[in-house]
């Protein structure tokens, strides 16, 4: 049986959302701000949106460049030109579109001296926003002390600056992680709990770069032969690559709330 308030509250919304009206609308956001375990989204100051500016934008630029590289290479391989993916490879195409005797259109040598031109661009527009982004993440104190995590580097503890409420709004980190969407989604009846794939139902931005961060750490993890987490060495060897990358996302998502509520550093726990 639900409680009274909720029922109520549910009843209100249901009306406005049959008879929608601006007095309806109201009604029922007048009712829910009353509640006492109602959530508000916290207010950004202007520093924090241009932070989120700053780091939005950089993402446009670098798909952009992701989308020219991409385009660059299915063009050339129409003509027998291959390149190995990744933007370093790129370079050796560069060698082809200059050679006179490659063989290829003149106009199709042409375009894609073109699309060389505006990768290059891409690739100073999107240094310099990186430039910047280390800048102030090394200037601020709670950056700079998000930095010492594993896996979150300057553009990460930049965007979980200008995107995240402030850590204080959640008790646990658990709370944080679920309101990332890292958590798993749970379906529950009579009494049994069911676990599934992890809901997506947070800040997609943060989530993408706290996976990737994850990411970037079992790589290295795997080029060396071993790390200094035994947490992570276990679940690398018993689950694949990625899944053990959503869960060491939601462990550092816990991490991310423990040092910004304590104002602590990192400090990698010792094997047993």
């Amino acid at each position: 049986m639900l409680p009274r308030d909720v029922r109520a509250l549910r009843h209100i919304i249901r009306a406005a959302t049959y008879h929608k009206n601006d007095a309806a609308d109201a009604e029922a956001i007048t009712e829910a701000a009353q509640r006492p375990t109602m959530h508000f989204v916290a207010v950004k100051t202007e520093a924090q949106q241009a932070q989120g500016m700053l780091c939005r934008t950089r993402d446009l630029l670098v798909r952009q460049r992701t989308q020219t590289i991409n385009a660059l290479r299915g063009h050339l391989a129409e003509y027998g030109v291959v390149a190995p993916q990744g933007r370093a490879r790129i370079r050796e195409l560069v060698g082809v579109l200059e050679d006179g005797d490659c063989g290829l259109p003149e106009a199709v040598v042409e375009l894609g001296r073109l699309l060389l031109g505006r990768i290059d661009e891409l690739d100073e527009k999107v240094n310099r926003l990186d430039r910047e982004l280390q800048t102030s993440a090394r200037e601020n104190e709670e950056t700079a002390r998000l930095m010492t995590i594993p896996g979150v580097g300057p553009v990460t503890a930049m965007a979980l600056q200008a995107f995240a409420p402030p850590m204080e709004s959640f008790r646990r980190g658990r709370d944080f992680s679920a309101w990332l969407g890292l958590v798993p989604r749970q379906h529950t009846t009579g009494g049994k709990p069911r676990l599934g794939r992890i809901s997506k139902m947070g800040q997609q931005d943060l989530r993408r770069l706290l996976v990737t961060g994850a990411m970037s750490v079992i790589r290295h993890a795997a080029r060396r032969g071993e790390t200094a987490d035994p947490w992570l060495a276990g679940m690398l060897a018993r689950k694949p690559k990625k899944v053990v990358a959503v869960a060491l996302a939601n462990r550092t998502a816990r991490v991310v709330w423990a040092l910004s509520t304590r104002g602590e550093t990192y400090r990698i726990r010792a094997a047993a």
